[in-house]
């Protein structure tokens, strides 16, 4: 699949528990990767520090087999919805990816700015045409 990148964790997307599947899915240090097909292989990677949100999702059937889904949302242009579908130790997997997630926004010092607020107080924005003559006449009336 991938020539001299360390892998970190590696799974296949299963049926009723089995990995009898030409789906495959690998964690290394700054990426996550995925592999599709058997005769025309598409392969998609997403760079750990683009992740904004990581989602589990187990359905009563997924629970029954011991698998689940984790959804990795990212600012990737390509690919922003990533589904690792039925996997094993789907919990464990979620937590690998958030600690590398992290890890990797920390060494690229990468900062994401989430909105302040919850839409109600949409008043309290400030106006950057306001000069500081028009805010001092603002402040004697």
């Amino acid at each position: 699949m991938k020539t001299g990148i360390e892998t970190i964790w590696k799974d296949r997307k299963r049926f009723l528990g089995m990995p009898l599947s030409f789906t495959r899915y690998s964690l290394s240090e700054d990426r996550l990767f995925l592999q599709k097909g058997f005769f025309n292989i598409q392969f998609e990677e997403i760079v750990l520090y683009r992740v904004s949100d990581i989602s589990l999702k187990m359905t009563l059937g997924q629970r029954i087999f011991g698998v689940g889904s984790v959804i990795v949302h990212s600012s990737d242009k390509t690919t922003p919805h990533f589904e690792l579908k039925n996997i094993k130790r789907p919990v464990e997997v979620k937590e690998l990816i958030h600690k590398q997630v992290e890890e990797m926004k920390i060494q690229r010092r990468v900062r994401v700015g989430e909105l302040i607020g919850d839409g109600e107080n949409e008043d309290c924005s400030y106006d950057s045409g306001d000069t500081s003559e028009d805010l001092s006449a603002d402040a004697d009336e």
